[in-house]
């Protein structure tokens, strides 16, 4: 009984209601006029649906009123931009016609089935029928009373089930076209893929930070230097400043959902990440051979992320070892090896989030990536990115 009743303590059973009353109030007008106009009503509110527009208009009211969504909602199921092509269109003529069909059953329904119930009253009292009523009583008795209640429940049951009709065929009209279905899907597809590199970002950035400085913190202790001491402090202080100015760099993109990124390091930068490293410790031999500043943006950007992360995984597994850097931009891709020995030749290749991260930088611009001892006795890190 409480299942049956659950319906009508929901406001969308009467908005539902009022949606498909509100289609039959120009055909109604008409009637005032000649019955018959109700009929040729219908070819004016077909090419009324030929117009881009009115899927706007007919998608605003069906999120309002059908399914109690603001018409700025993210939900996809009913669509409010106009028709973009004429199986668009199709579709919202369609949906006209059998909003004003299904909405002209129930607003008759509506006022019939009361009066219906007065009558089986009236009857039941020996009283005379009402004018006006669509079913005629014959006669007179008081089990006409018993059925009364019929048609007010019946009235109800046409409230709810047309509603739900009306709201799936809402679903299926207004709903995304294919061609939609496919953009929504590609826009939720760069979104992901936004907020995975947001995520890179914020690892290799943050991460290279926190290990530079605890790695100086620990040389600092132990080397009880003065000198080396405020050199440490100076190297924490300028790789903190640097992650912070990446935090609130990601920190904005991920407030302005529209704001384009910019101001990213590039391996134009790579000195500075270089002298980062020395300072923490690594003995660094780094060679450059190529033009750094005629790399293509993505992969001068992606290329400083790959050469960071490399470089921070040296000071936090192997520490204060020489390591061997390696640029090269060719004519048709750019290279970056760094190898160092590795602190046991039978370390198993690393499976961190970092190694993964350089991975997937690598394979997003079509590149490949290597990480894992050499066969030699040093950790290799060989990543080779195409530049077309």
């Amino acid at each position: 009984m409480v299942r049956l009743l659950r319906p009508f303590g929901r406001a969308v059973t009467y908005t539902r209601w009022l949606h498909l009353f509100m289609a039959v109030v120009w055909p109604a007008m008409w009637i005032f006029l000649d019955e018959a106009w109700a009929f040729v009503s219908v070819v004016p509110l077909a090419a009324a649906g030929l117009v881009p527009g009115m899927r706007v208009v007919e998608g605003v009211q069906a999120r309002l009123l059908l399914t109690g969504h603001r018409p700025d909602d993210t939900t996809t199921d009913i669509v409010v931009a106009p028709s973009a092509t004429w199986a668009d269109r199709g579709r919202t003529v369609v949906w006209l016609e059998a909003r004003l069909l299904i909405g002209s059953c129930v607003a008759m329904l509506t006022v019939q089935l009361p009066v219906l119930a007065v009558d089986l009253v009236n009857a039941a009292r020996g009283g005379r029928q009402g004018e006006g009523s669509f079913l005629r009583l014959t006669g007179s008795g008081w089990w006409y009373g018993l059925l009364s209640p019929l048609p007010l429940l019946l009235l109800a049951a046409v409230v709810v089930g047309s509603g739900e009709l009306i709201t799936r065929l809402a679903r299926r009209l207004l709903g995304p076209s294919a061609a939609e279905r496919l953009s929504a899907l590609e826009e939720r597809t760069e979104q992901l893929l936004e907020r995975n590199r947001i995520a890179r970002e914020l690892h290799d950035s943050i991460g290279h930070a926190l290990t530079v400085a605890v790695v100086q913190a620990g040389a600092a202790r132990a080397a009880n230097s003065a000198e080396f001491t405020d050199r440490a402090l100076t190297a924490i202080e300028e790789t903190g400043r640097s992650a912070l100015e990446d935090l609130e760099r990601v920190l904005g993109v991920l407030r302005e959902s529209e704001r384009p990124v910019s101001g990213r390091p590039t391996l134009v930068d790579a000195v500075r990440l270089l002298e980062s490293a020395r300072a923490s410790g690594a003995k660094l031999d780094a060679e450059v051979a190529g033009p750094l500043e005629t790399l293509p943006g993505h992969v001068s950007r992606e290329g400083y992320r790959i050469l960071q992360e490399a470089l921070t995984n040296v000071l936090r597994h192997a520490g204060a070892v020489p390591a061997r850097v390696r640029v090269e931009v060719a004519e048709d891709a750019l290279t970056l090896d760094v190898r160092n020995p590795l602190p046991d030749a039978r370390a198993a290749p690393g499976r961190g989030a970092g190694l993964r991260g350089i991975r997937e930088r690598a394979a997003l611009l079509g590149g490949r990536a290597h990480t894992g001892p050499d066969g030699a006795g040093d950790w290799l890190v060989r990543v080779e990115l195409p530049l077309g």
